[in-house]
């Protein structure tokens, strides 16, 4: 048995025996670590990363209480941690010389975190992202239904999926992904493992689509949703979801979660008519700078 504190690694496999059931204990608060953990283990580590991804995982009596990794991109994700985790944990990683572009996690770990590292390092934290993570309860499809049905996206569908696609990231900042998508990298981008669902008119036109993601410990996301904008107001966005959502569970599903922007009330009361509960608030910090690393 190792000592109790926190262990890092390089090693997928290694992390994921001795983390694996910890993250599947509460697969709709991990929903973020589950999903990108997967696409790491199936398709591969980021190979045009020069750093490695680095995992953590913090131990009290052989069990895993909590973990971290950090992408190439320097992304520091956590889950939940006390402040005093978020504390010696700060201290940890600023001793063994890592730096880091910025946190996510639920809000109270964030800020905590993002404090202590200002503590310990002097990088002054400031937020750049927020949502609100809901979980589907009983699934309620809107009245009324608008005319037409969903479909299966194929390979056909491609070159508009990447359009809608990077439409929603200029729709929500998402200025990663927009790079990857302007640069070919579909695969690379966070919507290339995506299994996507497009609502249609009854003459067959795309008007909205959603897409979610593979099964994790019975956890499915569906993300994005996304309707062109001359286009919203109509109920499609819904009956995408409603359709993403009932595949999901008759898949087996577990646990079908979304996050939604709380500023965005237009959105937001929509998934709640649906049968989506929040949870919990996610916030993201970039640092403004960032502690040298160890010599």
């Amino acid at each position: 048995m190792r000592p109790d504190g926190w262990h890092l690694t390089e090693d997928l496999d290694d992390f994921l025996a001795r983390a694996g059931e910890f993250l599947r204990s509460r697969p709709a608060l991990h929903t973020t670590p589950l999903t990108v953990i997967e696409k790491m283990r199936t398709r591969g580590a980021d190979a045009s990363g020069a750093e490695a991804t680095v995992f953590g995982g913090l131990e009290r009596g052989g069990e895993v209480h909590a973990i971290f990794y950090r992408l190439p991109s320097r992304r520091l994700t956590l889950t939940t941690l006390s402040p005093e985790q978020a504390d010696s944990l700060a201290a940890h990683l600023a001793g063994l010389g890592h730096s880091f572009s910025g946190v996510t996690a639920d809000h109270d770990t964030a800020t905590a975190f993002a404090e202590a590292w200002q503590r310990h390092t002097g990088a002054a934290p400031v937020r750049d992202w927020g949502a609100r993570l809901h979980r589907l309860g009983t699934l309620t499809p809107q009245e009324p239904f608008p005319k037409g049905s969903g479909r299966v996206a194929g390979e056909q569908d491609r070159e508009q999926l990447v359009r809608w696609c990077r439409e929603f990231c200029v729709d929500v900042g998402e200025d990663r992904s927009i790079d990857l998508i302007d640069a070919g990298d579909w695969a690379g981008s966070r919507f290339g493992d995506r299994h996507f669902t497009l609502w249609e008119t009854p003459d067959g036109t795309p008007v909205s689509m959603a897409a979610s993601t593979s099964m994790v410990g019975g956890m499915v996301r569906v993300d994005p949703v996304y309707t062109p904008a001359q286009l919203r107001g109509r109920g499609y966005a819904g009956a995408v979801t409603v359709e993403t959502s009932r595949a999901a569970l008759a898949a087996g599903a577990t646990d079908v979660v979304l996050f939604a922007d709380p500023a965005n009330l237009t959105s937001t009361a929509l998934y709640q008519r649906l049968g989506y509960i929040p949870l919990t608030d996610f916030t993201g910090y970039g640092f403004s700078s960032a502690a040298p690393e160890a010599g």
